[in-house]
């Protein structure tokens, strides 16, 4: 429940230092909001790139499918990953994730024993499983600052449309009702002064 407005000094002082900061913190969260945006719309064609070059990657990798079914080799353990090497990067406030590289599980094998086009094959499907990790972490990324965006254009609008809106009726309703009871005040002390400037007059 909202605190009941009161039509003191204290109050009006209370109002105006509270806009005062809103107004103060306003520009701030524009500006961010604006950064944001500007990233979201650089990180667009980025994700898109990535996308296009993962589709690519896999159809110049499909006519080599026959060999992962060769019964002499498992190829699937060639693309165990060990870890999804990652930095954080701060951007406009929010900690997101940079993708730096893929690091599998290496397997030790006999360059006799296995089939001579299994180089070829894993570091092509090591390369397709690398992209996929970098589309994966760029889409977190878009996804948390989508999300920071989202945040902060609620608190810009709050403060945009709401608060500072709201204590300036306030400030302006405290005003008129401190004027009137001043007025009030001087009316009363000039009836004062001349009823008693008519009781000694009487005398």
């Amino acid at each position: 429940m909202a605190e009941k407005l009161k039509y003191n000094k204290t109050a009006l002082k209370a109002q105006r230092d509270a806009k005062s900061k809103y107004e103060k913190f306003l520009p701030i969260l524009q500006l961010k909001k604006m950064q944001l945006q500007i990233v979201i719309r650089q990180m667009e064609p980025i994700i898109e790139e990535k996308r296009r070059k993962l589709q690519e990657t896999t159809d110049r990798i499909r006519p080599w499918s026959r060999f992962l079914t060769d019964p002499a080799v498992d190829i699937n353990d060639f693309l165990v990953i060990r870890e999804v090497v990652t930095e954080t990067d701060n951007i406009a406030g929010v900690d997101v994730p940079e993708f730096k590289k893929v690091v599998f599980e290496e397997v030790d094998y006999s360059l006799f024993a296995t089939p001579s086009w299994l180089d070829t094959v894993v570091s092509a499907l090591r390369m397709l499983v690398s992209i996929r990790e970098e589309l994966r972490v760029l889409l977190r990324k878009e996804e948390l600052i989508r999300d920071e965006l989202r945040t902060t254009t609620q608190r810009t609008n709050l403060f945009e449309k709401k608060l500072i809106p709201e204590l300036k009726e306030n400030i302006r309703k405290i005003r008129i009702f401190l004027g009137d009871e001043e007025t009030a005040a001087v009316g009363r002390a000039k009836l004062a002064k001349a009823k008693i400037q008519q009781s000694e007059a009487s005398r």
